[in-house]
């Protein structure tokens, strides 16, 4: 018996290729959502069963070993999006043949005559997703919509994040006969009626074209709390290798300036900004939002009490921890113990504390580096160098 997962492409029999209709023709079981069910060609006599959840189907599957061969459907197409993933572990040590369909980035692409080769692809059916972020770094990006996230919902984030004059681009019902095509602005859009079956092209004419690693000191709102100067941050940055998915604690945030470039190198992560201060709170907040991070919460408070309901991080930078350096370090390591662990000490004490902690704590490829870094300054006509305090970086990883 064989089992064939094809891609029906925009739901439709004309968005069906041929050798997907032969096998739809011969099958003795098809399986899939009714929607789809309702669109299969003319000529297809096998028993239907409208079933969407995976094991379900696996159970359909081995309950009609006599059927000859099963079709189970597949929305747009099998490798965009699409539940064949989830599906195909579960036909382990069955013949099965993937029919690949037509994608409705395919489709919407070929009716606006535009390659789509560069579009940023993302899915927001039934998933969160960083929309103003994914906006902010691409040129065009390209959403499927589904549950909470709406066309309109999406476009409410993007204006309440700086994008609202971006323009985009609406495909409602593709390759139905209610199917309609619209564009507007992203300020435009959040307030019309859409469809819930839709898919949104937002397109930014300046996208941000670089991942940077120590921005200038001057781009950040300073106030009456620490910040980590530019020098001393693309060190620590460094020492995080953050991942773009990376959830990252910033313990004793300060500013925030670390918090917001670990947040723009973890573009498809979050950063959580840990800091006690009402000021600094504020400036984490109007710094983000200053430098167009939208994947960063200020969490007001005191590790590690705080720390509790957030997600286990990836890695965690300590700019201050208020004499509980100990309980955080346990508390971090707990949560996870591969944590890629980067802080900084100005004082001696500090310094000596956190190094008879990295290395009683199961941690290892400790290192320890000293920043001494010097910045011109001008005196009438000449310039003097002007040494910055000196500062001691203590990182480590957790055993894996």
């Amino acid at each position: 018996m064989t089992v064939y997962l094809i891609g029906m492409g925009l739901g439709d029999a004309g968005t069906l290729t041929l050798e997907a209709k032969k096998a739809l023709s011969a099958a003795g079981v098809v399986i899939g959502a009714q929607r789809l069910l309702a669109a299969l060609p003319a000529g297809c006599p096998a028993q239907c069963y409208a079933v969407l959840d995976p094991a379900e189907i696996g159970h359909l599957v081995a309950a009609n070993p006599q059927a000859g061969s099963i079709c189970i459907l597949m929305s747009g197409d099998t490798g965009f999006y699409s539940g064949t993933k989830r599906l195909l572990p579960l036909l382990a040590g069955r013949h099965v043949k993937v029919l690949p369909g037509i994608s409705s980035v395919q489709y919407f692409a070929a009716q606006l005559r535009r390659p789509w080769q560069d579009w940023k692809l993302v899915s927001a059916h039934g998933k969160d997703c960083d929309a103003a972020g994914l906006v902010r770094d691409h040129a065009a990006t390209f959403f499927l919509t589904g549950g909470r996230w709406t066309v309109p919902a999406l476009c409410k984030v993007l204006k309440k994040a700086g994008w609202g004059d971006c323009a985009a681009t609406v495909g409602e019902n593709l390759g139905s006969a209610r199917e309609r095509i619209r564009a507007g602005t992203a300020a435009e859009l959040a307030q019309a009626d859409v469809d819930e079956l839709a898919v949104l092209l937002v397109e930014n004419p300046r996208p941000r074209r670089t991942v940077s690693c120590g921005l200038p000191d001057s781009v950040f709102r300073r106030g009456p709390v620490p910040m980590t100067k530019s020098e001393v941050r693309s060190v620590i940055l460094s020492k995080l290798r953050l991942c773009a998915a990376d959830v990252v604690y910033d313990i004793g945030a300060g500013t925030g300036s670390v918090s917001v470039e670990a947040a723009l190198l973890a573009r498809a992560g979050h950063v959580y900004a840990i800091e006690h201060k009402p000021a600094g709170c504020r400036l984490i907040r109007e710094n983000a939002k200053k430098l167009g991070v939208f994947n960063l919460t200020c969490i007001a408070g005191r590790a590690p009490d705080v720390l509790a309901g957030l997600p286990p991080p990836d890695a965690a930078f300590i700019g201050g921890s208020g004499g509980r350096l100990k309980a955080i370090l346990e508390r971090l390591l707990a949560l996870n113990p591969a944590i890629r662990l980067v802080l900084s000490a100005v004082t001696l004490e500090t310094l000596t504390a956190a190094v008879g902690l990295f290395f009683h704590l199961p941690l290892q490829e400790v290192e320890i580096v000293q920043i001494a870094a010097s910045r011109a300054r001008q005196a009438g006509g000449q310039h003097l160098m002007q040494a910055q305090n000196p500062v001691f970086i203590i990182s480590g990883a957790g055993t894996k």
